[in-house]
Order: structure tokens, then sequence, then C-alpha cells
């Protein structure tokens, strides 16, 4: 226990006991959000991606409303959030970035998702399985265009569609897709990255490989550069309002979370409110942002189980405090505060525990 929290009176929560605090979720922002993602990216269409349950933010509700705006692929590199989506949407398209064991291809299989394939041993895994069941696997071909994230390298490449060419006759795939990531650090790079994607789409479709879906770019370069976009996008981070570090905000575009945390005590002009470390708060915010209170932005320190913010006239228990939201409000947004910390504004809505209730607005 800290002197400020012996001042105040207030120790550390139970265990098991839940943050006074919620991570509020507006369903109209993301609508909206997707809507002019939709808008911008046609013809391309549009994925969603809702790695680690949607950003955190819940694949119920993301898919729910995704698929009211018409969305029809959805994607994500790990199985429970992909598994799920399936599950609520059986008749969209649901793409996994890789998979790692034989267990987990089944599985896969099992639910009708389509793998993505970033080198020959996955391959062979996949195709293997999916002979033994009697199956076709539909499967992405990744070409490593330079990012190094997984991928065939591109020399590499001539053997392994050549190999899928074989596997497509036997009948264990069928390649619907070709795909990659690309760093998005600078214009250059990216199109470097981007030529060594379409040497590969050509290299395959010289072979004998008809892939009916191209994608390449994720949120930042598909929605400034129309020429990446291809026949598919993945988009996570801009569906939920999340700018790059270091650029403007996105016009038509704001982040849906709020994350909103109670005031516990108040004691000699300090406020103490229900969030601390151990609830995915960086400690390293303490003292380089500022929070947005009844009274006004006020400074922040992280405890574990708790933080503190300046007082204010009339500070009361019971109080919000608003710690990142939508900039148009005036409440700083979740990269904002990643910026004070040199990350992304991705980390900081993942780091926010389950245990913080997630509420739909």
């Amino acid at each position: 226990m800290t002197e400020l929290e012996l001042a105040a009176g207030v120790g550390a929560r139970p265990a098991g006991h839940r943050p006074d605090a919620e991570l509020r979720v507006d369903i109209g922002r993301l609508r909206h959000n997707i809507r002019t993602l939709r808008e911008r990216m046609a013809p391309a269409e549009l994925l969603v991606v809702l790695k680690d349950d949607a950003y955190g933010l819940g694949v119920d509700a993301v898919v729910t409303a995704a698929s009211a705006e018409g969305v029809a692929w959805f994607g994500a590199i790990d199985l429970p959030s992909v598994l799920r989506a399936k599950a609520l949407r059986p008749e969209a398209r649901v793409f996994c970035w890789a998979t790692a064991t034989d267990e987990e291809v089944a599985v896969a299989l099992d639910a009708g998702l389509e793998l993505g394939i970033g080198d020959a041993d996955s391959l062979e895994r996949v195709a293997r399985v999916a002979g033994d069941r009697g199956e076709r696997a539909v499967v992405h071909l990744k070409i490593d265009t330079g990012l190094h994230r997984n991928g065939i390298r591109p020399e590499a490449w001539p053997g392994a569609v050549a190999r899928a060419v074989e596997l497509e006759a036997a009948g264990r795939i069928r390649v619907a897709g070709i795909w990659s990531h690309i760093a998005e650090a600078s214009d250059a790079e990216d199109d470097a990255s981007r030529a060594v994607f379409d040497a590969a789409v050509e290299a395959a479709r010289q072979a004998g490989l008809r892939p009916e879906v191209r994608h390449l770019a994720a949120s930042a370069a598909s929605w400034h550069r129309a020429e990446f976009r291809y026949d598919l996008v993945r988009i996570g981070a801009f569906c939920y309002g999340v700018r790059s570090a270091g650029a403007p905000e996105i016009e038509g575009i704001a982040p849906v979370a709020t994350l909103v945390a109670r005031v516990t005590a108040v004691r000699d002009g300090l406020v103490a409110i229900g969030i601390g470390s151990v609830d995915g708060l960086p400690s390293t915010l303490g003292g380089r942002i500022s929070v947005v209170t009844p009274g006004g932005p006020q400074s922040l320190r992280i405890e574990p189980t708790m933080s503190w913010v300046g007082g204010w006239d009339g500070a009361a228990v019971g109080d919000e405090v608003e710690i990142f939201g939508a900039p148009s409000v005036g409440v700083p947004s979740a990269t904002d505060l990643a910026e004070a910390i040199d990350t992304v504004g991705e980390e900081i809505l993942l780091r926010i525990s389950p245990l913080v209730p997630r509420v739909y607005v």
C-alpha cells in the first residue's frame, strides 16, 4: 500500500473484485466507421479484423454491427476470434491468418474457415489434414514482400506455387487468394513491396492458379493509397477509430471506445478512481497524460489497483473520469495515450483487462 493510499484510507481491491470502471463501446460510431470505410474502399471488399476478441471490444458486438452494414468478410490471426465470428455468421467468409498444428487445422476446417499459408510446411500440413478428411481446404498463399512477418520468400515462391498447383489437382486445396503484409513505413518501401506482390500474383497465374482475391493492405495503406486495395482490404484499427501513431485524426472516422473510471474516494485534494495497472492501464502513463474530470483535465498517477487524479470542487464518490475516448468531445484518444509512451493505440485498447466490463451504447 502506498503512502497516498494510506493517507486516503483506501486499500487494494480484494482478489477477484472487478475494477470500478467500464469500457463503453459506441455501436453507432462503429457502424458509421465501417460504412465510411466500405464506401472509400469500393469496389474492393472490406474484411473487418477481429484479432484478440475484436481488439478487446467483443467479437459478438462487432460482427453484429459490421454485418448490419453489409460486411461479408472477417478475419484474425487467433482461432478463438474467427471461430466465434463464423459461428455468428455462417454465411460470411472468415479468414484465419495462420494455424500451427494438425488439431488447429482440423478445427478450422470443421468451422469452414479459409486459411493463410505462409510457408511450405504449412502448405503440406493443411493439405495433408484436409486430404485425410476427404476435404478440400480453402487457402490463401502468402508472399513475403519484405516485412518478414511470415510469408513465403520470393526465391521459394515458384516452388510453393508449383506444389500448390499439384495439391489443387489432387483435390486437397483450393487457392482462393494471394496476400501479404506491408510495413507502411514509407511510400518507397511500400511501392517496392507492391511490386513483389504483383510479380507473385502473376507467377501464380502463369503456373495455373486462379486466385479470386488479392489482399495486401491494412488500415493506413488502404485509406491513403487506392492502388493498394486490390480485391480485399484487411482493416482493424480504423474500424475501431484508432488512428496511426504520429498521424492526424482520420476524416470521417472516430474512436468507438471510451474508458471510464468512477471515483472511489476523495481525500485532501486528491481523487481515487477504480482502475489501475493490473486492469491494463500502463503505469508508464502516470505523469504523462491528463484525464477528463467533471472539473476539467487533471494529471494521472497509476497504482496497481487504483489511480489518482487531482481533485476538483465538488468531487464525489461515483463521479466519472474519462481516460480515453473521442477527441471530438474533448477526450484524449487511445493513440494520444500511446504516443505519450512510444507505442500504438491498438496496444492501449488490447491491454484493458477482460475484468473491465464492456458496455455497449
